[in-house]
């Protein structure tokens, strides 16, 4: 395994909520903890963006639009990354995918994909 797997995506209505994870690849699992950690998403017709980040440490950032409804976490012990989201809107409808922050392109997983519709 030499890529990031994400797992927890589905079909949601608007208002619902999702939790999202990230397992790291064989290749990074001893320098894991040592990394900043991010959740990209890609919507239809859009560039892939970094939605929240969280340190080594624990220290979450979130990009200003997505404050309140995303969470991000880790555990280390486990070399997981998640991102649980609420009050989901049409337009977090995206393929979501964790990668360390600034990203390795060699890292990319295949995302998980998120569509909130009614």
């Amino acid at each position: 395994q030499v890529q990031f797997v994400e797992s927890g995506g589905g079909l949601v209505q608007p208002g619902g909520s999702l939790r999202l994870s990230c397992r790291a690849p064989r290749s990074i699992t001893s320098t894991f903890n040592s990394y900043t950690m991010g959740w990209y998403r890609q919507g239809p017709g859009k560039q892939r963006e970094l939605v929240a980040s969280i340190s080594r440490l624990g220290n979450a950032n979130y990009v200003d639009s997505m404050k309140g409804r995303f969470t991000i976490s880790r555990d280390n012990s486990r070399k997981s990354l998640y991102l649980q989201i609420s009050s989901l809107e049409p337009e977090d409808t995206a393929v979501y995918y964790c990668n360390p922050v600034p990203y390795d392109g060699n890292l990319w997983g295949p995302g998980t994909q998120v569509t909130v519709s009614s």
